[in-house]
């Protein structure tokens, strides 16, 4: 009877671990690839409770959450042969749990290094000038390359950015003293523009002057105003001889 009980005592320990082992739960960002001796059944399983034959069954889970990964910062030459530093971070996810699993040995490690091999490959293309300007275009292009490489393992790449591009130092210095150069021709620009309206407007109001005299006149009282507030000691005007008209006209009258 004591060996019956103790029988019975192991086999039901052992019926208890392997009910426990049976017992599968999946979360709901998570998906559940089941191998049955040694193949796959049918579709991933998830999310909720499940049950596996213990020891037939395998369960591997996949998560299907957003995985971000920072791309290290690679050496590269652009077309223009400057040597430059970019990192980068990429976006992706699994939508296909089963490809994921069998197509590849680890598809986070594989979607980082092709990440790598494609913004190195990608920027040598490009000129320093679209690297700094045309980062939009880039990191689309990025993207579309990544995620059809990444494809028939079942990943999703939704975005790849290009954090920073570092230069060398005499790159720097170069690309200010380019700016600086910019900035002053456009200063130079709107400079002569700016005299070439005065002097439009300027010429206008001198076609105005010539036509009415007594606009002249007013316009030497405004500036005798203007010059006199600036409390001057001195003031030498030039007296045009047509403001003398009038006194003429008038002592001529009286001679007669």
């Amino acid at each position: 009877m004591e060996a019956l009980a103790a029988f019975l005592i192991v086999i039901a320990a052992v019926g208890t671990i392997l009910l426990f082992q049976s017992v599968k739960v999946v979360q709901e960002y998570e998906r559940g690839v089941i191998f049955r001796l040694g193949r796959v059944v049918s579709g991933a399983k998830g999310p909720g409770l499940f049950f596996i034959i213990p020891i037939i069954d395998k369960m591997v889970k996949v998560n299907l959450q957003t995985v971000t990964v920072n791309v290290p910062s690679q050496e590269i030459i652009t077309r223009d042969n400057v040597t430059v530093r970019v990192d980068a971070v990429a976006y992706f996810n699994v939508v296909e749990p089963v490809r994921a699993v069998i197509n590849i040995q680890n598809y986070l490690f594989a979607t980082s290094q092709v990440s790598q091999t494609t913004l190195r490959s990608v920027c040598g293309t490009a000129e320093l000038d679209e690297l700094l300007s045309e980062r939009d275009r880039l990191n689309a292009e990025i993207q579309r390359i990544v995620d059809e490489l990444t494809e028939p393992w079942g990943v999703k790449v939704t975005l790849v950015e290009i954090k920073d591009v570092t230069l060398p130092p005499e790159m720097q210095r170069a690309i200010a003293r380019q700016a600086e150069a910019e900035r002053d021709r456009r200063a130079k620009i709107i400079s002569a523009e700016g005299e070439f309206q005065a002097s439009q407007k300027l010429s206008d109001a001198a076609a105005v002057i010539s036509q009415n005299p007594v606009a002249y006149q007013l316009r030497v009282l405004q500036t005798v105003t203007e010059v006199a507030a600036e409390k001057n000691s001195t003031l030498v005007l030039p007296f045009p001889i047509e403001l003398l008209g009038p006194f003429k006209a008038a002592f001529g009258d009286l001679e007669r």
